[in-house]
């Protein structure tokens, strides 16, 4: 297999977010976006408790594109405009498209932050094509033991499927576009080549641990925790160096302007004030605090 060549290498820095601090692989002052691909937020591990709850996000709008949550650890209640309410659990991934307008709110559980625990997680911006930024809002929530898995003939490295394809295994959750998503863990010494398509712009970001990317480029947490590949070959080859976590994400890209204000991503800056309208006039829906 022709390994893709890397184009760039990113960090993973803290910013800050009101009163919590998390990594920014995407957008950075290297990496603008990653067509489809407009934001990567890794979240925590923050350690939740009664007397530390920073991350309960009240009800608030999103319009034109799909605001994803890959939760690592903890448990998180959802609640959307829309009448859905889950409970999101370690491993689990929400699916959130926006399209047209969606409010939604989400937060550790009550019960969670009585008993106490950690809290991580990504939230990931994928964008959607002009012609289905109006498309109607849509939430989809798939539990960790429902996801199909690939693996590695060594058996050091599951794969697991959250959307898109790989040698023929197929994800749960339904796209709006073409794009892969998988959950890599890879234990010590294992290697697996992961087939990227032809068409797709890809990335691989480092949650944890020490991994050799094409035996040429080492992603290390606090160290290089994101590499973006070229389109010129068939995949990328991982070997563990100690036990990982990454996510992997690839798309066809759009090639369209993108024009972004708070929780709006749209074409112009005209649909942007038009998004920030119909939200005033409740057309996104209703959300109670």
């Amino acid at each position: 297999m022709k390994l893709n060549t890397i184009k760039t290498v990113g960090q993973s820095d803290f910013v800050n977010m009101g009163p919590i601090q998390l990594r920014q692989p995407i957008p950075s002052r290297k990496i603008t976006n990653i067509d489809p691909f407009i934001l990567l937020h890794h979240y925590g591990p923050y350690d939740i408790s009664e007397e530390n709850n920073p991350f309960d996000l009240g009800p608030h709008p999103h319009r034109g594109f799909e605001p994803i949550t890959f939760l690592i650890q903890g448990e998180q209640l959802h609640r959307d405009s829309l009448g859905n309410e889950s409970v999101v659990r370690s491993g689990d991934v929400q699916w959130t498209t926006a399209g047209r307008g969606i409010i939604h709110a989400e937060a550790p559980t009550k019960a969670f932050v009585k008993k106490g625990g950690t809290l991580e997680g990504i939230q990931l911006w994928l964008n959607l094509p002009a012609n289905k930024k109006m498309i109607p809002a849509n939430y989809q929530h798939v539990p960790n033991e429902n996801f199909r898995v690939v693996r590695s003939k060594d058996n050091k490295v599951k794969v697991q499927i959250v959307a898109g394809e790989l040698e023929g295994t197929y994800g749960r959750i339904k796209t709006q576009t073409e794009v892969n998503a998988f959950m890599i863990d890879v234990d010590a010494g294992g290697t697996y080549n992961v087939k990227v398509p032809s068409a797709h712009q890809s990335t691989v970001y480092l949650l944890k641990g020490h991994v050799n990317i094409n035996e040429s480029e080492v992603l290390k947490l606090n160290e290089s925790q994101l590499l973006h590949f070229n389109q010129d070959g068939e995949g990328f080859l991982i070997e563990g160096i100690e036990t990982s976590k990454l996510l992997f994400l690839s798309g066809v890209p759009f090639h369209e302007p993108i024009e972004t204000y708070g929780p709006y991503v749209m074409n112009t800056q005209t649909e942007i004030m038009e998004a920030m309208r119909d939200y005033q006039m409740g057309k996104m829906g209703f959300l109670p605090a």
